[in-house]
């Protein structure tokens, strides 16, 4: 084997461990937990079930916050798409994006899934379901959001220091 031989596969090896050390390190898939979390709450909701609301208000609400969501999270997702950069939190981020939803909130698209399972609880009007968003959103701070955090900063520098002055987490 030559020389140059070894030198092509290390370089080839520095640059798959590159692409997996480039991101966030989340300890699950968002989507995941937000599921997971709500499959969880679905079968305690077999077992011990409560309603949240009366039937006719959780369905309307459900409805209007399910709508919110869906269309926050088709708005995020393709300004991040637009933007050039990975959605998915295991891939790097090339680009940090600051437009569109991105305007008003660092973390629209854990927002859009926040009122997607608030909208689907109201709908299926299950307390456990509801009750279980509490410790879902402490895993998705520390979890994810922080991580993620932590990595743009790395990333980004001053950019994302402004832009996190500029604009907060949530709302």
């Amino acid at each position: 084997m030559s020389a140059q031989s070894n030198q092509y596969r290390l370089q080839k090896a520095r640059s798959i461990h590159a692409s997996f050390a480039d991101n966030p390190g989340v300890i699950a898939s968002p989507p995941l937990l937000y599921g997971g979390t709500f499959l969880v709450g679905a079968m305690l909701h077999g077992l011990f079930p409560r309603p949240v609301l009366p039937l006719d208000v959780a369905a309307e609400m459900g409805f209007a916050v399910l709508l919110v969501g869906v269309t926050l999270a088709i708005w995020s997702r393709r300004t991040m798409e637009r933007a050039g950069t990975n959605v998915n939190p295991a891939r790097p981020a090339t680009t940090l994006v600051v437009t569109g939803p991105y305007g008003f909130s660092r973390n629209p698209m854990y927002l859009s899934r926040t009122l997607l399972y608030v909208g689907l609880a109201l709908l299926a009007n299950a307390l456990c379901i509801v009750a279980l968003l509490v410790p879902l959103m402490f895993l998705i701070y520390l979890g994810v959001i922080k991580r993620e955090e932590r990595y743009l900063e790395a990333k980004f520098g001053d950019a994302y220091r402004q832009y996190r002055v500029r604009v907060r987490r949530w709302l």
